[in-house]
């Protein structure tokens, strides 16, 4: 079968279409024919080596998302699932071919009304957002902002604050033609990227938040705090941007009488059955019509180099989907 591989680490001229075995489906698993698959940051990391380098070697297949039908099932799996469409968390790796097998545990059936496309754009992004909010003890009527809300979980944050009853739902984007994208998608204030200055929305600039969602972390992330309202709660979701300095810890002590709170939130610390039942339930509203999924291109999976090329670039809004 036709899978993309890591040649070698480091830009996105390292992967490379390849020839490789076709899959059988082990005990506990489903072999899938895939539709689509969905091009995430953790891709690029692992790409360019910065995500537990010696875990990976040379010929690795990046990709931890597809969606397709079930050509065949492994031993203790019941043969209905043959045909069935489904989503599917590959693990860290193995996404980007034209068959994958992912375990019984790590599946969601697809709704009618919902394409493979859309689903590698949502059903690892949804639960994230939907769990982070949780986590940052979000309830209607407080402000929310989302530090780099042009990818398919921050663009998920800001759905679901706004439909959750937020006060304000607040963006960092580099653009106002971005910002218009996002208040399309439920935000009404945008601000640039340093959080500081407005460049569109409703509210006031001295607005501040009860619940910042940061997927960027960087340099930049001490200043975020300033932001925070009393009691505000950031939570750091991704790194997008790099480390935060060593010292950034020293920006809540300076705060200490606001009494703000920084953790870090992982899907993997969510039990199983948690996520799928929320990735199932943001499905069904998505094929509905009340959960938008964001896909910028859809590129065949021979384009892969150039899709890490565009994200590297900084150029994706929403998320870039390979079709075998």
């Amino acid at each position: 079968m036709q899978a993309v591989t890591i040649q070698t680490f480091g830009g996105a001229e390292g992967l490379a279409p390849t020839e490789v075995p076709d899959l059988q489906p082990a005990d506990g698993q489903l072999l899938i024919g895939v539709e689509a698959i969905g091009v995430g940051g953790v891709d690029a990391m692992i790409r360019r080596g910065t995500l537990g380098s010696s875990a990976f070697q040379p010929g690795h297949i990046p990709g931890s998302e597809v969606a397709g039908r079930v050509l065949a099932v492994g031993a203790g799996v019941d043969a209905a699932w043959l045909g069935r469409r489904i989503w599917a968390f590959t693990g860290v790796g193995g996404g980007y071919a034209e068959q994958a097998v992912a375990a019984l545990d790590d599946v969601t059936v697809l709704p009618e009304g919902l394409s493979s496309i859309d689903s590698v754009a949502l059903g690892s992004a949804g639960p994230v957002a939907h769990f982070a909010l949780a986590h940052a003890r979000f309830v209607a009527g407080e402000n929310v902002l989302v530090r780099g809300a042009a990818g398919s979980i921050g663009i998920s944050v800001v759905q679901l604050a706004a439909a959750g009853g937020a006060g304000h739902v607040a963006v960092t984007t580099s653009s106002p033609e971005r910002g218009d994208l996002l208040r399309a998608l439920g935000s009404d204030l945008v601000l640039d990227r340093t959080g500081q200055r407005m460049i569109g929305g409703t509210a006031s600039p001295e607005t501040r938040f009860d619940v910042v969602i940061d997927l960027i972390g960087g340099e930049a992330l001490p200043g975020v705090f300033n932001l925070l309202a009393p009691n505000g709660r950031l939570v750091s979701v991704g790194i997008v941007g790099g480390h935060p300095p060593a010292d950034f810890g020293m920006a809540l002590i300076r705060a200490f009488q606001r009494s703000l709170t920084f953790s870090t939130f992982s899907l993997n610390t969510v039990p199983v059955p948690e996520r799928n039942r929320v990735r199932a339930e943001l499905f069904t509203a998505a094929a509905r019509g009340e959960f938008r999924a964001v896909v910028q291109g859809v590129l065949p999976l021979s384009a892969a180099a150039d899709a890490h090329r565009r994200m590297d670039a900084g150029e994706v809004f929403g998320r870039v989907v390979l079709a075998p």
